[in-house]
């Protein structure tokens, strides 16, 4: 057990190392564009399914309620809570529209979304990056794997470089953190370890 235990740590900092030596300005961008969409009165939407739904969720919270510092509460929405909703749309249509029904209804031109999908190609994220690009939504993927078809979708694609699902969402949940910290930096200038 115990070498598990550190083969799993040393895989997970491995990936992480590996994603932040290549995508450090990819998340400043990244924090950038949220910033400006919060400065212009706009909004983030953010997808994702399974642990990736956990993580919209997380981070929603992260920005209505607070990160690190004390500030007034951001626009943030997961797209991922509404389960009368998603079962309404995966009932009476299909499960590939229970995000892209959601981005259209509550979408607006300057918005960000950003969908989370370790394989970076599942079918309801697919639909609703194109729903977001016809809309003049700004999207942002957090990938893994290949990248998926989400790689050659997306206005910003941050992507880490495994196969292996824990360690991926592991990647996602930590520039999800550093994208807040420095929302929150940008917006405020005091933000809490900056």
């Amino acid at each position: 057990m115990e070498e598990t235990i550190k083969r799993s740590y040393r895989e997970s900092i491995k990936v992480k190392e590996e994603f932040f030596k290549k995508n450090i300005e990819t998340v400043i961008l990244s924090s950038r564009t949220i910033a400006d969409a919060f400065t212009s009165g706009c909004k983030l939407l953010i997808i994702g399914n399974g642990g990736s739904a956990a993580d919209a969720q997380h981070i929603a919270a992260e920005f209505v309620n607070r990160f690190v510092i004390e500030r007034p509460p951001l626009p943030a929405i997961a797209l991922t809570t509404d389960s009368s909703l998603l079962t309404s749309i995966g009932n009476d249509y299909e499960f590939e529209q229970v995000f892209s029904k959601q981005v259209k209804a509550l979408g607006r031109e300057g918005d960000v979304l950003l969908a989370i999908s370790t394989s970076g190609s599942s079918a309801n994220i697919i639909k609703a990056l194109k729903t977001a690009g016809d809309s003049g939504i700004t999207t942002i993927g957090l990938t893994g794997k290949d990248g998926g078809r989400m790689a050659n979708m997306v206005d910003i694609h941050l992507h880490a470089e495994s196969g292996v699902t824990a360690r991926v969402q592991e990647v996602h949940i930590t520039v999800c953190h550093i994208i807040c910290e420095l929302v929150d930096y940008i917006l405020f200038q005091k933000a809490g370890r900056i």
